[in-house]
């Protein structure tokens, strides 16, 4: 049996120019510009620089444009406001624009080499040898099989079975041995290894023979687990050595590259360049907070498409394709004002969080000191400016800001709270900064153990539990004591 009933729901939905916002927000500045550039190519209706033309005094007066195609029963309404389209025109351009930018800087583009491979560069080393064909195609199959390291992370059984399957070549491992043998006589030394043990191996026989170079390969070859544990007690006991002398070959082990690969000058990979998308400068003890003019880009509505709706208008020609052109128009002078609008919205929402961002940590950037860095969330943030925490993280996640200490990234300065002694939320930051100074500043010889730092800790007002410390330790990149003795 049917039934008819009212049911009322709430829901909360976003409208296209919300979308188009906080995809905008998130957007890096190099990010930006080529989304400008992608909107400019899409939508003709949008165009850049200053608009130098007239202000359209004497094209239309203020009547909207109403008129209705009738064909058969269908009315299409097409009601267009030009004046609408027309106010963002009517701006003063120095409204538009940033002081900040100056518009004959350059535009710096980084050009990318487009240099040899590393594995071609092995390739073109390995065309000097003479090898017989099988050698030769093991010896390049194995050039392939090395990694952007300069390793072969590779079982020479699975090679067998690679070189049997994919290349139709059946061979043995013994001469799989051979061949891999040239291999590793290639540039960098150490290229063609299966483990960093062989890797250091390689490049110390191919250093000259001394005292120093002998014993840090016999230290490799017989006592490799000891010297990675740093257990240079049973070292010193194993060799009959003196300290110095062990001393000396770690230093001749330390000059070693550990991923020959990374050494390639023409191993070019994208890299990605930074653009700060704000300025922070002390101006007579004061912060002051600039915005990348590059956010700031003069965009105006085309003075041609608002030409050709005043034509549209005037015509007696009720046409379907007359019809069909001002559909068009309409919709494309409405996708430029939309993202002219939102481009302003983002400009405002940038500076408005970076601003609220420099002031709750005004003593950070006026010392330059991370110890002097608050507790903030993002919370924090959103409740100063009205905004939802998403829009700030949005900010805080992917822009960079320029400062009298470096490009930072902005959510560097986003940190949780803790308690001191003292009962007062200081930031996990300062609590870093510090635990990585009195490291910095132990006897390496008797590095400090995680409840030693602790206790230092505490005695300095931050009462925080071991793991913690050790949670700390392994965010700053820190290994444990053991890894940190030094001879």
């Amino acid at each position: 049996m049917l039934k008819q009933q009212l049911n009322f729901k709430l829901s909360q939905k976003l409208s296209p120019q919300q979308i188009q916002l906080m995809k905008l927000i998130q957007l890096p500045t190099q990010a930006f510009e080529q989304r400008i550039s992608q909107e400019m190519e899409e939508n003709p209706a949008l165009e850049g620089g200053k608009d130098e033309g007239d202000n359209f005094e004497d094209g239309f007066d203020d009547e909207s444009y109403d008129d209705n195609y009738d064909e058969g029963t269908e009315v299409i309404e097409t009601d267009i406001n030009v004046d609408d389209y027309l106010s963002d025109d009517e701006t003063p351009s120095y409204k538009l624009s940033a002081n900040n930018y100056s518009a004959d800087d350059e535009d710096k583009q980084t050009p990318y080499a487009s240099g040899t491979s590393f594995n071609q560069y092995l390739l073109q080393q390995l065309n000097t040898y003479r090898l017989d064909e099988e050698a030769e195609e093991i010896a390049r199959f194995l050039v392939g099989s090395v990694d952007e390291s300069g390793y072969i992370r590779r079982d020479v059984s699975d090679i067998v079975d690679d070189l049997a399957f994919t290349q139709n070549v059946y061979t043995s491992e013994e001469k799989i041995e051979e061949v891999l043998n040239i291999v590793q006589d290639l540039d960098p030394a150490g290229v063609g290894a299966r483990n960093l043990q062989e890797c250091l191996l390689i490049q110390l026989k191919r250093k000259e023979s001394t005292a120093d170079v002998d014993l840090a390969t016999k230290i490799i070859e017989e006592a490799f687990d000891h010297f990675t544990k740093k257990h240079y007690k049973k070292l010193l006991h194993k060799f009959d050595i003196s300290e110095e002398q062990l001393r000396d070959a770690i230093q001749e082990i330390e000059g070693l590259n550990p991923k020959p690969g990374g050494t390639y000058s023409g191993n070019t990979r994208m890299v990605e360049h930074v653009v700060p998308d704000f300025t922070i400068k002390i101006v007579d003890g004061e912060l002051e907070l600039t915005l990348n003019g590059r956010n700031a880009p003069e965009l105006h509505v085309s003075r041609e498409y608002t030409n050709m709706l005043k034509g549209y208008k005037e015509s007696k020609d009720k046409s379907k394709s007359q019809k069909d052109a001002v559909m068009f128009i309409k919709q494309k002078l409405d996708a430029a004002k939309w993202f002219i609008d939102a481009i302003k919205q983002r400009q405002q929402t940038l500076y408005v969080t970076m601003n609220a961002i420099m002031h709750h940590q005004q003593e950070y950037f006026l010392s330059g000191d991370e110890r002097k860095l608050k507790p903030m969330i993002l919370k924090d943030i959103a409740d100063k400016i009205d905004m939802d925490v998403s829009t700030v993280s949005r900010v805080a996640n992917s822009k960079y800001v320029d400062t009298p200490y470096g490009t930072k990234l902005i959510k560097e300065f986003f940190s949780e709270s803790m308690k001191n002694d003292q009962g007062e939320d200081v930031s996990t930051r300062e609590i870093k900064k510090i635990l990585e100074i009195t490291i910095s500043e132990e006897n390496k010889r008797k590095p400090l153990t995680d409840d030693k730092l602790a206790k230092i800790l505490k005695d300095k007002g931050y009462p925080i539990a071991r793991r913690t410390v050790a949670k700390y330790r392994e965010q700053l990149d820190l290994p444990v004591a053991r890894l940190r003795k030094e001879i």
